[in-house]
């Protein structure tokens, strides 16, 4: 995995093979931050990145100026890998190990993006749950993005909160935000 852009652009990292995790590809990272772009200045934002895996999220946000990133994953050693990777970096990461649902459920935490890739075999009800859990508990900051990762084969547009989507090969990026009542 690399950095595409901001202060560590260009920098490989390279996670342990027995992580399990499949991280955001390059091509379609590069597209999300296209898009990001034409909404925040980076230096301003929070992050909350679910499911954070490698970091791989985490760490672009924080070479593009973000000063405060949660990366939550329940897996010990993604938590391992992240903390060491934050380090050589020098970024403003931390991690957390947590169940997702469980920190959504009791965080304090608000952020302008919540990012959530978790694993693409989720049932429909299991990403949906992401959402409701971060709506009900008011974890979005004004103008705020909750944005999930999933699968082509899986439609989040029924919730009342989702806004759009945009495709990039086998992967989706839905962006789900407040409604104006």
């Amino acid at each position: 995995m690399r950095i595409i852009a901001g202060k560590h652009k260009g920098r490989r990292l390279t996670a342990p093979k027995k992580l399990p995790v499949r991280p955001t590809t390059d091509m379609a990272k590069e597209s999300l931050f296209n898009i990001l772009n034409n909404y925040y200045y980076f230096e301003d934002i929070q992050v909350i990145d679910l499911f954070s895996g490698t970091g791989n999220i985490s760490y672009e946000f924080a070479s593009r100026g973000t000063e405060t990133v949660t990366a939550v994953d329940q897996n010990m050693a993604c938590v391992r890998f992240i903390e060491k990777t934050t380090k050589e970096l020098e970024a403003p990461i931390t991690a957390i190990k947590s169940d997702v649902y469980k920190f959504l459920e009791r965080t304090k935490l608000k952020a302008n993006i919540i990012f959530s890739d978790p694993p693409y075999d989720f049932s429909e009800e299991n990403f949906l749950k992401i959402v409701d859990l971060t709506f009900f508990n008011n974890l979005l900051l004004e103008e705020g993005f909750l944005i999930v990762e999933h699968a082509k084969h899986t439609s989040l547009e029924s919730h009342e909160n989702f806004s759009f989507s945009k495709r990039y090969g086998g992967s989706v990026f839905s962006f789900f935000e407040k409604k104006n009542s």
